[in-house]
């Protein structure tokens, strides 16, 4: 009987063991199952980060990854693909069997791995973007650039050289010209012609339809004629990608965009006239920015002829302060209407004289910028270049001059860059850098909304032992 009884208590004692045992083994296959879920996500989830776009590290500095990779057709659902492919492999990186045949103790395998939510380069116009460059730029001295910046905006707004239309306060005064008339002298019998008053400042006139580089440039043959076509890029193009916008992650390490910031970026990163960068596509890129033609030559043209606007505004302004000046026109204008016997017509003529003059100035300027040199936005004495004269001979009268005080061209630049609607700049820069990205190989169809810098996946894993659990996880470049 003893011996009955202790064979009893046993087989009891051995089934309340061993339910504990197989209660914990379960146990510890449901954290196990659970810690391998979560290693697996975050290793999947970061493999999809390190395919971002080599070339786009390379020449800007960017960490974005490229959903077409490398094809024509961007789609997060490649990015999906790619997340599952990478989890499933994790979790069957070998098949061994176990002692008991059984393969895996865990028996996971990858469900469904959905991108419900990403962050696209150009979402926000440009935000997103724009976000990870004001990171890139770190500590970059945005307070000093501002001090210099807006105290030359200030100077520029203030004497109104953005906004005054120096054209038709000209015209005014050609206008009296012509409302007076020039007197008629008989030259045939029943026959008059009128006295020609020979104003020189009619030959200066007479260039402004010629173009401003082919006036300022030594060689005009040597601009660039590099022609794109603009319906192919992000500004352009009607079938954007777009994400879910910037993060709230993204903005919380890394900090808002900064405007001012990326504009520093954008000189560092993109060329313009003299500093033209070997990797680019279109060799004005700033000019581009500006102005947002499909050539080199129009995009230049019309930076120069805004500067040419500047200077001509503030030129004006100078030269009517200016009694020697003033003096000289005054001359020359009397000389010239002597001979038709209309004193009336002296004062316009000498007005028409000194804007010519300014004028003349103002191509001087440009060439000067051009050449490497320096122009203030508003002059002295000290700064003026040209004599009356000039006007006879406009173009004859212009000399390379690569030193002087003030601003130079890259300075005038950034202060059209500051003036310039965010929005635009932002969208003609993503443009840039697709066309550069398209000219390495393997990049020809490149686009930047088709990249995304951080995005959040829902994922789930079944377990071939009646398990499954879901996880939601947000990752990037942050």
């Amino acid at each position: 009987m003893r011996r009955g009884y202790i064979t009893v208590f046993l087989s009891l004692s051995l089934t309340l063991i061993l339910s504990l045992v197989f209660t914990v083994i379960e146990g510890a296959r449901i954290s196990a199952i659970r810690m391998k879920f979560e290693c697996v996500a975050d290793i999947g989830m970061n493999s999809v980060l390190a395919e971002y776009h080599r070339e786009l590290l390379e020449q800007y500095d960017l960490l974005f990854v490229d959903t077409s990779y490398c094809g024509s057709h961007p789609d997060i659902a490649n990015t999906q693909a790619h997340l599952r492919g990478y989890m499933q492999k994790n979790f069957h990186p070998e098949e061994k069997k176990s002692l008991f045949g059984e393969k895996d103790f865990l028996a996971m395998d990858m469900g469904t791995a959905e991108i419900p939510e990403y962050a696209v380069a150009s979402d926000d116009n440009g935000a997103v973007l724009k976000r990870q460059i004001t990171d890139y730029m770190g500590d970059y001295p945005v307070g000093a650039i501002l001090d210099r910046i807006s105290g030359n905006i200030d100077l520029l707004q203030g004497a109104g050289l953005d906004s005054t239309d120096v054209g038709a306060w000209r015209q005014e005064y050609e206008s009296q010209i012509e409302a007076i008339g020039l007197p008629k002298k008989e030259v045939e019998e029943g026959k008059f012609e009128e006295v020609p008053l020979d104003n020189p400042a009619d030959i200066a006139n007479a260039t402004r339809n010629s173009g401003v580089l082919n006036l300022v440039l030594e060689d005009p043959s040597a601009v660039s004629t590099v022609k794109v076509d603009l319906g192919d890029y992000i500004s352009h193009r009607p079938d954007r990608m777009s994400g879910t916008g910037l993060c709230a992650e993204a903005v919380e390490a890394g900090g808002e965009p900064d405007e001012l910031v990326f504009q520093a970026y954008l000189f560092e990163k993109c060329g313009y006239y003299g500093e033209e960068m070997e990797k680019s596509l279109l060799k004005y890129q700033i000019e581009y920015i500006l102005s947002g033609e499909d050539t080199d030559w129009q995009n230049l043209e019309q930076v120069t002829k805004r500067l040419l606007l500047w200077r001509e505004v503030s030129n004006v302004l100078y030269i009517l302060s200016d009694s020697a000046k003033v003096a000289e026109a005054q001359a020359m204008a009397a000389a010239l209407t002597a001979v038709t016997l209309l004193p009336a017509l002296m004062e316009p003529v000498k007005y028409t004289i000194l804007f010519a003059w300014a004028y003349v100035e103002s191509l001087q300027d440009v060439k000067i910028l051009l050449s490497g040199g320096r122009v203030p936005v508003m002059k002295t004495a000290a700064d003026w270049k040209t004599g009356i004269n000039c006007i006879k001979d406009v173009r004859g009268s212009l000399v390379e001059d690569a030193g002087g005080n003030g601003l130079n061209y890259k300075e005038y630049l950034q202060l059209m860059l500051f003036l310039q609607d965010a929005k635009t700049r932002t969208a003609r820069a993503m443009d840039i850098m697709e066309m550069d990205i398209r000219r390495t190989p393997g990049n020809g169809r490149f686009r930047l909304d088709g990249c995304f810098d951080a995005y959040c996946a829902r994922l789930c894993v079944t377990s071939r032992f009646g398990y499954s659990y879901e996880m939601t996880r947000r990752y990037g470049f942050y």
